[in-house]
């Protein structure tokens, strides 16, 4: 019982901070906890838990009261590169992360 997110425009380091509040939780006390949370990409990983949900129930008749996060991993993708043209003919690197999501459920 797996859901991916992949090629996500946010830096890991920031979406880690949200991914490390709700691990090992219970899959609904977890939703609600992302659904409030004032973060401003928690919607995302929201969006990513309930696809899992889905996944839980359509494809091995699971029951989501029973189902809770075994693991939330947030990886590192490509790296954009854009430059910022700065004095006397230099520049400065913008670099733009992407992060990979998986998220796996176990039954309690």
């Amino acid at each position: 019982m797996k859901a991916y997110a992949k090629n996500i425009r946010i830096s890991p380091k920031k979406l880690s901070v949200v991914a490390s509040i709700v691990r090992n939780m219970g899959v609904q006390k977890a939703l609600d906890i992302l659904k409030f949370m004032p973060n401003k990409w928690s919607w995302l990983l929201y969006k990513v838990i309930a696809s899992a949900v889905a996944n839980a129930k359509t494809n091995d008749n699971q029951d989501s009261a029973n189902l809770v996060l075994n693991s939330i991993i947030v990886n590192k993708w490509v790296v954009y590169k854009r430059w910022n043209p700065i004095s006397r003919g230099r520049s400065h690197a913008i670099l733009k992360r992407t992060t990979n999501i998986l998220v796996e459920l176990k039954v309690k």
